[in-house]
């Protein structure tokens, strides 16, 4: 009888993509807030355990950053230990390792939940689908931005209350859903209704993805300028106020 094999669940390909993609917690933002108030980790460690940008993490410091987030505990929930990072504030060259991976949420049936800030949005997201989608039914549509088929009907023949502050955008953009969620939505649609794609489609599918990078770059650029005059603001009031101090020393 042979070697029993390790991996008999699993095929080589599987096991080597799970080797190479990276873990990041749970809350990625909740969790870097939590390491910048509460550790002396360097902006590059933090971004890095928690998947985020640089930039990121650095307008979290300076309370700059455009949401205010809750501090997520990684001790407290098994994705760090306290010795992970004593290791990481001994040598900032360190790299952070995940000690649990955190559990996968499986999404239950019914509508999804849109925190308070979001649902305002939500119109403008529907109306983006209705104009670049039209193949999507209203089910598919109510599951995706998480509204009822009253709203979209309203919105489609334009007697919603609010319509006239009703401007389309990418769900996507607004953080309504995941670009992954979309496309599968799109492509069932698609196969449902029996179209097929085109390469207009593609095309326009690899615009929208652009547009949101370039949009996203954009952000960071701005966070990154808005940081650095602050830095510039706040070291030229201790110039001054140090002046000052020595002035009135001198007399």
């Amino acid at each position: 009888m042979g070697r029993p094999l390790l991996f008999s669940q699993l095929s080589i390909e599987e096991v080597f993509v799970s080797q190479q993609q990276p873990t990041y917690p749970l809350m990625p933002h909740a969790t870097a807030s939590w390491l910048v108030d509460s550790t002396a980790l360097t902006f590059e460690q933090i971004a890095e355990f928690c998947g985020l940008h640089i930039l990121e993490v650095q307008a979290m410091a300076d309370d700059l950053a455009g949401a205010k987030y809750t501090g997520r505990d990684p001790v407290h929930s098994g994705e760090l230990t306290q010795l992970e990072i004593e290791r990481g504030q001994a040598n900032p060259e360190y790299r952070l390792k995940m000690q649990r991976a955190p559990l996968s949420i499986n999404r239950t049936k019914g509508p999804r939940y849109t925190p308070v800030s979001k649902r305002q949005d939500k119109p403008d997201g529907i109306a983006w689908i209705l104009r670049h989608h039209p193949e999507i039914s209203d089910a598919q549509i109510g599951k995706l931005i998480g509204t009822t088929r009253n709203t979209i009907a309203a919105i489609r023949d334009r007697s919603h209350w609010n319509i006239s502050n009703i401007n389309p955008k990418d769900p996507v953009t607004l953080g309504l859903c995941s670009q992954r969620e979309l496309d599968s939505l799109v492509a069932k649609a698609a196969k449902r209704s029996g179209v097929e794609e085109e390469d207009h489609s593609d095309s326009r599918l690899g615009s929208d993805r652009d547009a949101l990078i370039e949009e996203l770059r954009a952000e960071r650029q701005a966070q990154g300028r808005v940081a650095a005059e602050a830095a510039q603001e706040a070291e030229a009031a201790a110039w001054l106020a140090q002046r000052r101090a020595e002035g009135r020393s001198d007399s």
